[in-house]
């Protein structure tokens, strides 16, 4: 039984450690995102917007509302994985508890 609780709790730090990953690549790109939107915000009406290999001017309104639309997407997926890293959290600490409970008895 220590052996299968042993095995869970490496799989569940495994998934933790994803979850963290996840967390911090929705962390860059939501950063990157208020900042490009920023940028525009301070800048001239004329705005480029890159597709593919292309650069194209593109309506500064349009775009920023693109970007408060990822930015919003961004931001309920960081909710989304902060409960699931809460979630995974507490199971983690149980299981815990449970292997140390089962090494003392």
């Amino acid at each position: 039984m220590e052996q299968n609780q042993f095995q869970e709790l490496q799989i569940i730090e495994q998934a933790l450690q994803n979850i963290l990953l996840q967390k911090q690549t929705f962390q860059m790109e939501l950063s990157e995102t208020q900042s490009a939107s920023s940028e525009i915000e301070n800048s001239s009406d004329e705005v480029y917007k890159v597709v593919g290999q292309l650069m194209l001017k593109s309506d500064k309104k349009k775009i920023l509302l693109e970007l408060s639309e990822k930015s919003r997407i961004l931001e309920l997926r960081l909710n989304a994985i902060d409960k699931q890293e809460e979630s995974m959290m507490q199971k983690l600490e149980t299981l815990r508890e449970s292997v140390v409970d089962s090494k003392n008895n």
